[in-house]
């Protein structure tokens, strides 16, 4: 598999003008912007955005075909692969080096944006007025690259890209909105698959519960689920395993004869002062507290 380092590299493999800076680089998609029709990496993030006529984009373990009107994003070293693409409108991509943003805050920020980790199929879709945002960003975005660089250049760049960044967190945030009034709500999914993983004593062999588990059950990639739960119900997924956890513990404590230890042990805990520690930190007493409580 190709691995570009430089964004030279990669213009050159796919017929695009080179880049006017080596850490920056952007590409309007008229008809086609078929990159690598081989799967790549790079080290680079990328931001685009496409009406699909025809072709595949693969990115994270998925396909996604002819969806019109996404935003998709990956992170460097995430494998990629676009392959026979045709498109409906205009498009852009947009590519910058992680080197590109030492520095600056946005090299601590890009961290907090989940939707770098998220799978294709789960690629911001714009309303028209959505669109026009994104593309006036854009339009800033090139006015700069095209001209004179000078010392301001790569702030007020940076800064354009910060603002599609957190424009793009808000998008998501309705659609979260959307697709739950669509598919119902993904917290009510999520708790009865939990119940099945403890009915179907998956516990005893499986041990607790991950997060990347239950968003597999459900479809989903773990930070798209975390981030939809959080829209939901203010938790993080791995938050709901573990109030569903407590929950679990505090009627076993107040009706099971076993000891703290015991319990730990069949609710899937391998080390219970973890457990321990975990149930006093969410009930603020510890559990032999509580046994004694209850009991």
């Amino acid at each position: 598999m190709i691995h570009y380092k430089h964004l030279a590299d990669l213009h050159r493999a796919n017929n695009f003008p080179l880049p006017e800076n080596p850490m920056l680089s952007i590409t309007r998609c008229d008809n086609t912007c078929t990159i690598g029709d081989r799967e790549f990496t790079s080290d680079f993030y990328m931001i685009g955005f496409k009406k699909l006529k025809a072709g595949k984009i693969k990115y994270g373990r998925t396909n996604y075909d002819n969806q019109n009107g996404s935003m998709y994003f990956t992170r460097p070293r995430q494998i990629i692969e676009m392959k026979d693409l045709e498109f409906e409108e205009d498009g852009f991509l947009l590519f910058f080096h992680e080197d590109y943003l030492n520095g600056h805050v946005l090299h601590t920020d890009i961290k907090k944006y989940n939707f770098f980790d998220y799978e294709v199929n789960e690629a911001l879709h714009l309303s028209p007025r959505e669109e026009q945002i994104m593309w006036e960003l854009y339009r800033k975005v090139e006015t700069e690259y095209n001209g004179t660089q000078d010392e301001y250049s790569r702030n007020i760049i940076l800064g354009h890209i910060s603002s599609m960044l957190q424009y793009c967190q808000r998008f998501y945030k309705r659609q979260f909105i959307n697709r739950a009034e669509l598919s119902g709500k993904t917290v009510s999914r999520f708790s009865e698959t939990l119940a099945n993983y403890f009915k179907d004593s998956s516990i005893e062999d499986k041990g607790l519960p991950t997060v990347n588990y239950m968003a597999e059950q459900l479809h989903l990639s773990p930070r798209y689920l975390s981030d939809l739960l959080k829209q939901e119900t203010g938790k993080t997924a791995m938050e709901l395993i573990h109030i569903y956890l407590i929950s679990e513990a505090k009627n076993l404590l107040k009706t099971a004869d076993q000891s703290v230890a015991e319990i730990a042990y069949l609710l899937g805990f391998e080390n219970p002062p973890y457990f321990s520690r975990l149930f006093k930190k969410e009930v603020g007493v510890s559990p032999n507290q509580y046994k004694k409580m209850t009991g």
